[in-house]
């Protein structure tokens, strides 16, 4: 058996409220200007504000047709992925397609897809039901999608584990690379968290900022007056090969995905375990996995969703496994959270952090919470020296998703 090669990422696209690619997001992150603002797609609600990708055009990138006939999580996916694939600077001529694979973390049935239908069918105007409403909403159509988009005739998967899906997903695509099944896998994650049924919901279960008054002002992790995430929207997908498939192609190297951990908490539905015990198990073992000790990390790209339980939980987590834990970003303070993508947008700016030695600010942290000792970066950039980093992903039912890259 040969011996596994170490993991390359070579491309990153990403669609966000930032930018309608990785370029612009990563200027838009390095502001840390926060991207919420009233939703029309919300009026009513009691909760009205989300952070939308509104600079996205599906339209002018994907043509009519295919934008009539997908999902808006897809056709940000299939932008991502595109983006992801000119970066990497892959010819899809030249690639072995059955030798190529897709991962993406999804949840798919979008309420501006399902919430018309059901109008309808409790209406009883059953006829007026679009025959492509499975196939535009389902949550493996986002893999399925890429795949035909790109031609890739290798494994295509779908997987769900809420909010740290996109890192779930990152972390398959890794094992597919491993085993050798594949050369090359498009992995991340897409998401429209930002619909009216999920503002609802959220808000019943306090989940929500409720700082109507200041959206922009609302997603805050770690400060004292935080009081809950906001929705948003994107998607982020990475190219990830093989490292002697990529040499051999003369690839550009954006970083390495040197480890990887998925652990389960079983402690409760929707809350983390309280002393951080939980996620600290599963950085540990990422870290493990990269053969790197926690003095080796010299950044921490939070979780940080900004409500009360979560934050503390992560930062005892990262002062049981640091101590005095490396210098912290937390993104959802500018993009807000977009639930399946926000593990996959938060690794690809972890590898943009690596790449430009330069860790983008967290916003709103104007009163750090006395029970959080950490080192967060705000205001502005920070340049320094970075060879490794972490990239932290939660969800509900006790998910963890962590992530580890090394500098090229």
């Amino acid at each position: 058996m040969r011996r596994a090669a170490a993991v390359a990422v070579t491309g990153v696209g990403m669609v966000t409220p930032a930018g309608s690619d990785a370029r612009s997001t990563w200027e838009g992150m390095c502001q840390g200007t926060a991207r919420a603002a009233t939703d029309p797609e919300l009026e009513g609600l009691p909760v009205d504000f989300s952070c939308r990708a509104d600079t996205f055009d599906a339209e002018q990138v994907l043509g009519r047709r295919h934008t009539w006939r997908v999902g808006r999580f897809i056709q940000m996916a299939v932008a991502a992925a595109r983006e992801a694939v000119r970066d990497a600077e892959l010819d899809r001529d030249a690639w072995c397609a059955e030798r190529v694979g897709v991962v993406i973390g999804a949840s798919g049935n979008d309420d501006a897809t399902l919430g018309p239908a059901w109008e309808r069918v409790l209406s009883g105007r059953y006829a007026s039901v679009s025959p492509t409403l499975i196939p535009r909403s389902a949550a493996n159509m986002a893999a399925g999608e890429v795949s035909l988009d790109l031609g890739i005739t290798g494994p295509g998967l779908s997987v769900q584990t809420a909010c740290a899906s996109g890192a779930t997903a990152i972390s398959t695509a890794r094992d597919l690379l491993r085993s050798g099944a594949c050369d090359i896998v498009l992995a991340g994650g897409t998401g429209v968290g930002n619909g009216r049924m999920s503002s609802v919901s959220f808000n019943n279960m306090s989940a929500l900022s409720r700082r109507t008054w200041s959206p922009e002002a609302a997603s805050r992790p770690f400060d004292a007056d935080r009081d809950g995430f906001v929705l948003g929207e994107g998607s982020a997908i990475l190219v990830l090969e093989d490292e002697r498939h990529a040499r051999a192609r003369r690839a550009p190297i954006r970083s390495y995905l040197a480890g990887a951990a998925l652990t389960s908490e079983a402690h409760h539905h929707i809350a983390p375990t309280p002393d951080g015990s939980g996620a600290a198990r599963a950085i540990e073992m990422a870290l493990t996995a990269a053969d790197l000790s926690p003095r080796d990390i010299d950044h921490v790209n939070a979780h940080g969703t900004s409500t009360p339980m979560n934050d503390l939980a992560e930062a005892r987590a990262l002062r049981r496994v640091f101590g005095a834990p490396p210098p912290v970003t937390a993104p959802k303070s500018v993009l807000g959270h977009s639930i399946t993508a926000a593990g996959a947008i938060e690794a690809a700016l972890t590898v943009l952090t690596l790449f430009h030695q330069k860790i983008p600010p967290t916003a709103n942290l104007d009163r750090l919470d006395p029970e959080i000792d950490l080192d967060i970066v705000t205001k502005a950039p920070r340049s320094q020296p970075l060879h490794a980093a972490i990239s932290n992903s939660f969800g509900f039912g006790g998910q963890n998703a962590i992530l580890v890259f090394t500098a090229p």
